[in-house]
């Protein structure tokens, strides 16, 4: 099956399951084929936009924003453009000045909007799209994080990472002639993303036996399928051939897809995204270039990893078996290196004691049950 009906299939279990979680019908188009963006003309004619706008930074732009502005104009259609403008760093942040320069960088007669790049500006362009109520649509240029068909965008507010509710795409065009060019840290980022749901998920059981939380078999499978993917096609994903992309593109999508419909990041965000967010604040505060949130998430897995075979052993908690079940710590690196990415917390430009203060304080970011959790709340106070 394609992805398309992959999903109606999905939509139909979830329906269909009695875990007494709210499901939401997941409704979108996903084109993840070579040559994907040039549908994008024919899609927005059939859907009856006229005029839509293109949101891309100074790296997408020349890798795909220009062209999807020229095809589009080409097919007769008006198509705004608007470059995000960099930071002080260099970067692009997902934070309220970026908020605010999307919204006035879109035309209120603007039909829909169109992210071209990674996360960031996904981020943001789902949030604006949200506050405008226009519809959302997606370009990958890399297979870099798992949020492109997520509904929730990750923002920096008055300093605090904070995942707000916004809007799904209403169609994906993941283009691999296009994501098989991106840098490998790129493609290293996107895997270390996939790599964290193994601690995510042994969370989510945890939190489902100790916290007494919402949990989705449906979701729960999905995102397992997606990992267990990237793990068959690590080679493949490292050396940048096509196969290893659109496995490593697939896995992301149907990661962001388990997200979506059940309406919460709980299978595909544990402690290791925790950890993740407090380093990526604390490297903002301290006027530091930003790291790639999957190569944070990656080493935080492997980090967590150890952490919590460690509490396996200590513990009677029976659920604890789910952690004693985890790859090796070593395992993990193993693969993170394989594909390029960084392994240790010196390559992310991260002290020891942003490591100390991480796992004594990220859990208190997320109102969620976790392991991370029960060794602050729990173990260290008995």
């Amino acid at each position: 099956m394609n992805m398309n009906e992959r999903i109606a299939a999905w939509n139909a279990e979830a329906q269909q399951c009695t875990c007494g979680h709210d499901h939401r019908l997941v409704q979108m188009q996903v084109f993840l084929e070579h040559g994907a963006i040039r549908r994008l003309p024919g899609y927005l004619l059939e859907q009856g936009y006229n005029q839509v706008t293109v949101v891309y930074d100074g790296r997408t732009g020349p890798v795909a924003g220009y062209e999807v502005v020229k095809s589009l104009q080409d097919a007769g259609l008006i198509a705004d453009e608007f470059q995000m403008p960099e930071n002080s760093t260099g970067d692009i942040i997902a934070d309220e000045a970026a908020i605010v320069q999307v919204l006035l960088g879109v035309k209120q007669m603007t039909q829909a909007i169109i992210a071209v790049g990674s996360g960031t500006i996904h981020d943001l362009v789902r949030f604006v799209c949200a506050k405008m109520n226009k519809p959302f649509l997606s370009v990958p240029t890399a297979a870099s994080v798992d949020g492109f068909t997520s509904a929730g965008a990750p923002l920096i507010v008055s300093g605090i990472k904070q995942t707000f509710q916004a809007v799904p795409p209403e169609a994906i065009f993941a283009d691999i002639d296009i994501t098989q060019q991106a840098p490998q840290a790129m493609t290293a980022a996107g895997f270390g993303d996939m790599l964290g749901k193994y601690t995510s998920l042994a969370d989510w059981i945890v939190s489902r036996d100790l916290g007494g939380e919402p949990f989705c078999p449906v979701a729960y499978r999905m995102t397992e399928e997606a990992l267990t993917a990237c793990i068959e096609n690590v080679q493949a994903i490292a050396e940048g051939r096509a196969e290893g992309i659109t496995a490593l593109m697939d896995a992301l999508i149907i990661s962001g897809a388990s997200m979506l419909i059940i309406d919460h990041s709980r299978p595909a965000s544990g402690g290791e995204h925790h950890i993740s967010h407090r380093w990526e604040m604390e490297l903002m505060a301290a006027g530091r270039k930003p790291v790639l949130h999957g190569a944070k998430v990656g080493v935080a897995c492997a980090l967590l990893t150890e952490r919590y075979k460690e509490l396996a052993s200590l513990s009677r908690e029976p659920v604890f078996d789910v952690y004693a079940a985890l790859p090796d710590a070593s395992q993990l690196m193993a693969w993170l290196e394989q594909v390029g990415g960084p392994t240790t917390t010196d390559q992310l430009g991260v002290t020891q004691d942003m490591v100390e203060h991480a796992f004594a304080t990220a859990h208190t970011l997320r109102e969620r049950y976790t392991g991370l959790k029960y060794i602050n709340e729990t173990l260290n106070v008995v």
